[in-house]
């Protein structure tokens, strides 16, 4: 078997590719040289390890001796992980998508010596096929027109830098700050692309993108706001009610289509990538550790604005998934599972979803004749299979779970009681999720994340505030103290981005930074540590330090100490994740808040300037900074609790604070200890907070101004629904 130079890496997506007969080398000065110094162009593959597209193009291609050949010969090849060096990625993506009208991985990328892209694409066949050139007809052109005439394509390469470093540069006109109207224009925009019928926006595929789910769910809290504010204060302009309701009824109708939908793991919890059709019924089977993350917070929020069981349910399924399956030993999270497996069937091939779809008759070997009917009804099975549009026949005969009908019509139907429906159906699933566990599982990415995990921070703490389990409170715990001894310096200031096997690699970009602040900042809110917010300021300062644009306002995504990296980009896109910049426009507000440091709320508005006229123009591209500016536009409540965390009474008081939705509210606390006194010296208003009668007290603030102090929750609610 060969092996190649990445053999030596912790990627697991860059070692599947290291017995490759391409002999591939890893982004390095090693493989610059080498092509410096052959005077070759080089070919840049990136992808990430549980990619399916990845998978197949390595399957055709790049183990072909004769494919691998002509890599050898006429290219340097380079293969990155995206996910550890989302820098590569973001540069060549940018070209990929202005080049050609779209991108995914794996992101297939030509390169001058010096690094200049000059022809991409994502997914090619070996062979020209299905009306697209194949990959080895590519090699062949572009090796010998880089034989017959170097200097045309370099100067292309130049071009393509040129419009690259001109094309990033944010633009802040003058005298418009973003304002209200932004925030409608977004909920016009995701009103336009909504799909009444299934929910979700746009057409297949449908990918859940979590950041439009949370701009709704605060558009509508934003919205409902404003409107009491209005009616307090005559003559100023309230939002449209029917838009509030709009917001809310789009974002829980989608989140509960994909829940009753194939895209959820109705066995064993948690969320696939995407749809592939526009009824959330078949999946992209791989499951991403920043989708759950972010899910978990959305159903969590829908939980609270509604006191929906179901909503509650599916985000502790998720978490659930998250502790049992992508946790570590000490407590980090991992990456992903892979879309494929091995075929029980079949030994020695994969196919995509194989670990969880089922056939008609393996429902009934597990459940039996009867329950399997029952559990058929309720889960959509079909006998020949439910799965309609299969164009590669990998679904045949087999069955996507998903929720076709519920108990109570379950009941009606088989004519048995509805708590005794709801008894079988757990313990079927419960069955099935046994059996499935003994098939072979999908490949794992066991890499650590900085910027995933401070997500995944976020929505344990989250859990913790909103369903009262303490030992979601302890896993965010954990996963803090495991990044803070592997993924930092000594002094907690300065990330790593990736962990695997004994060794941290890549130093974080912003968006580790920034996801990580918003994890501590929810884990102060929910265990009440100052040491949380010590560090969040640490490490808000040294991402100031780092990646601050200083000319325009917002952040980098890198430092500019690679000189790899030819152009330092600026995120303005929220996509399957947040961008750094929406991130830390509400991590700056929420510490200016909580600090009452003026600089950091002008970086904040400074960030949110820099992105004004894409918050203007195309809203619907930064739906987590519309909620950062809907944040900045209500001036946020002050909720401080006097008393003992642990204390019964003090609990009683949190319960009721968090019972609500209420993204403009923070939360502090005033122990008589250490806690309070670190507040105090920045909120002088907490110095003289108490609890009165020996009684836990909260005092409702606005504008660091506090109301008369309250000892009973139904005092506290009757205020806070004022």
């Amino acid at each position: 078997m060969p092996t190649n130079a990445l053999i030596h890496e912790s990627s697991p997506y860059l070692l599947q590719h290291a017995h490759n007969p391409v002999d591939w080398l890893p982004w390095g000065e090693a493989a610059f040289s080498k092509a410096r110094g052959q005077n070759k162009p080089i070919f840049l593959s990136i992808g990430y390890s549980t990619c399916h597209w990845c998978h197949v193009m390595e399957r055709e291609s790049f183990e072909n001796e004769a494919i691998a050949a002509l890599l050898n010969r006429h290219f340097v090849p380079v293969k990155v992980d995206r996910e550890e060096r989302p820098d590569v990625d973001r540069v060549y993506m940018t070209y990929v998508q202005a080049a050609t009208g779209s991108g995914g991985w794996p992101l297939s990328v030509w390169l001058t010596p010096d690094l200049k892209p000059f022809l991409g694409g994502t997914y090619f066949p070996p062979e020209d096929r299905w009306g697209r050139p194949g990959f080895k007809s590519i090699l062949l052109r572009i090796a010998e027109a880089w034989e017959q005439n170097p200097s045309s394509i370099t100067a292309a390469g130049d071009a393509v830098l040129n419009w690259l470093r001109v094309g990033v540069r944010a633009t802040v006109p003058e005298g418009h700050a973003p304002d209200r109207a932004c925030l409608e224009r977004g909920y016009a925009q995701f009103k336009q692309a909504y799909d009444p019928q299934a929910g979700g926006f746009g057409g297949a595929p449908k990918f859940p993108r979590p950041a439009v789910l949370d701009f709704l769910l605060r558009f509508h809290a934003w919205a409902v706001r404003e409107a009491a504010r209005c009616r307090r204060e005559p003559g100023s302009s309230s939002p449209q009610p029917e838009n509030a309701r709009d917001a809310l009824d789009m974002a829980l109708f989608t989140l509960r289509s994909m829940a009753m939908g194939g895209v959820h793991d109705h066995l064993g919890g948690g969320f696939h990538r995407y749809a592939v059709d526009a009824a959330w019924h078949v999946p992209h089977f791989e499951k991403m550790l920043y989708d759950q993350a972010q899910l978990a917070c959305a159903y969590l929020d829908a939980h609270q604005l509604t006191r929906d069981p179901f909503l509650a349910e599916v985000a502790r399924g998720i978490l659930e998934y998250v502790r049992r399956d992508m946790t570590g030993e000490q407590g980090q999270f991992y990456s992903a599972e892979d879309a494929d497996s091995p075929r029980p069937e079949a030994p020695g091939e994969t196919g995509e979803g194989a670990f969880y779809v089922w056939s008609w008759p393996e429902l009934v070997a597990v459940l039996g004749a009867e329950t399997a009917e029952l559990f058929a009804f309720v889960h959509g099975v079909e006998r020949g299979g439910n799965v309609r549009d299969d164009p590669h026949s990998q679904f045949a005969g087999r069955n996507v779970l998903l929720l076709a009908h519920t108990a109570a019509e379950a009941a009606a139907r088989f004519k048995i009681p509805e708590g005794v429906v709801r008894e079988r159906l757990a313990a079927a699933r419960g069955r099935l999720f046994e059996a499935r566990g003994r098939r072979p599982r999908p490949a794992r990415d066991d890499k650590t994340i900085a910027a995933w995990n401070g997500l995944t921070i976020s929505a344990l703490a989250r859990a913790h505030q909103a369903l009262g389990d303490a030992a979601y409170l302890a896993a965010a715990r954990r996963a803090a103290g495991f990044i803070r001894q592997n993924l930092t310096d000594g002094s907690g200031g300065t990330l790593w981005r990736s962990y695997r096997a004994g060794k941290a690699a890549v130093r974080g970009f912003a968006e580790d930074y920034a996801f990580l602040i918003q994890g501590l900042l929810e884990l102060y809110e929910s265990g009440f540590d100052v040491a949380d917010l010590e560090w969040a300021l640490n490490l808000q300062r040294r991402q100031d330090e780092l990646f601050w644009d200083a000319d325009q306002g917002g952040y980098f995504s890198t430092s500019g100490a690679d000189p790899s990296i030819l152009v330092r980009m600026k995120d303005g896109y929220d996509g399957a994740e947040p961008s750094a910049n929406s991130v830390a426009a509400l991590n700056l507000l929420r510490l200016a808040q909580l600090t009452d440091d003026p600089a950091l709320r002008e970086k904040a508005e400074r960030t949110l300037a820099a992105f004004g006229t894409t918050l203007r123009q195309a809203s619907q591209a930064l739906p987590t900074m519309l909620a950062a500016l809907a944040f900045h536009l209500a001036p946020p409540r002050q909720i401080a609790m006097a008393g003992h965390p642990d204390a019964p009474d003090t609990r009683r008081l949190l319960a009721v604070v968090r019972e609500r939705f209420a993204p403009h509210d923070l939360v502090l606390l005033a122990d008589g200890g250490r806690g309070q006194a670190w507040l105090a010296q920045r909120l002088a208003f907490l110095r003289g907070l108490k609890p009165l009668d020996g009684k836990a007290t909260a005092y409702v603030c606005q504008n660091y101004a506090c109301q008369m102090p309250v000892t009973e929750p139904a005092a506290l609610r009757e205020r806070l629904e004022e």
